[in-house]
């Protein structure tokens, strides 16, 4: 039975099956000695496909969920030579990379993989995954500004998703607050730019949920393994959309 390429380079743990696409259209990708960049290209298992002069071998899927300090790179590599998620998972022999991303200097929860169909699913905007987010902002503030929040606001003029607001923290004398929100869209930079919309910029930032995966037990760099049944609650609950 054959399969798009991109499908296929996802379940072998290449990449994401998006940044398969970018691989197929750079012209990185060989099927049966001959480069390929049309992304409809389907493929059998007796074909062979190398990426970067490499063939790939279809890896059993694996999945960790990694609690990621501040200052850490999102990345499977970084050209500046910094510390990337990668580098806590030295002793996993399988090529995983991270679901989605967290910003340099944000912590939280941080899902890796080498499963390109799951995270394309947790990664889309159609499945509609939450995640909680804990901000300490500059200033307090009021309800009508989180109102805005939860009913969307403009940036660089799309408005974001309803999000869901609580107040759980408020420092008077310094003027800041602590508020958790929860969103289920991942653009880049998505929760500075909600606060800066109204008017509080992020001072720091955690991602303290995904879906129901939490971060109980965990200390930053730690990571564990997810077990069999939260695999499938998160295929369950992907499979409604």
């Amino acid at each position: 039975m054959a399969e798009r390429l991109q499908k296929i380079m996802a379940k072998a743990g290449v990449a994401s099956r998006r940044k398969s696409e970018e691989i197929i259209l750079a012209g990185r990708v060989k099927v049966n000695g001959q480069v390929v960049t049309e992304l409809g290209t389907k493929v059998k298992v007796s074909d062979e496909v190398q990426v970067d002069g490499l063939p790939i071998n279809k890896e059993a899927p694996v999945y960790y969920l990694l609690y990621k300090p501040r200052r850490i790179i999102t990345s499977v590599s970084d050209e500046k030579d910094r510390k990337t998620v990668l580098d806590f998972f030295e002793d996993v022999e399988q090529r995983i990379y991270p679901v989605g991303r967290l910003d340099y200097d944000t912590s939280g929860l941080l899902l890796m993989t080498n499963d390109g169909d799951l995270d394309n699913r947790l990664t889309h905007p159609k499945y509609e995954v939450e995640k909680t987010y804990i901000a300490k902002v500059e200033g307090i503030p009021t309800n009508d500004e989180l109102k805005q929040l939860r009913l969307g606001v403009k940036i660089n003029g799309k408005k974001t998703a309803p999000a869901k607001t609580n107040v759980l923290e408020t420092d008077n004398g310094k003027k800041t607050a602590v508020v958790q929100l929860t969103i289920h869209e991942g653009k880049n930079h998505e929760v500075k730019n909600m606060f800066k919309a109204i008017g509080h910029p992020v001072k720091k930032l955690k991602r303290e949920s995904f879906a129901f995966l939490n971060l109980k037990g965990l200390q930053p760099g730690d990571y564990r393994p997810l077990k069999k049944f939260e695999v499938e609650k998160l295929y369950e609950m992907t499979e409604k959309r």
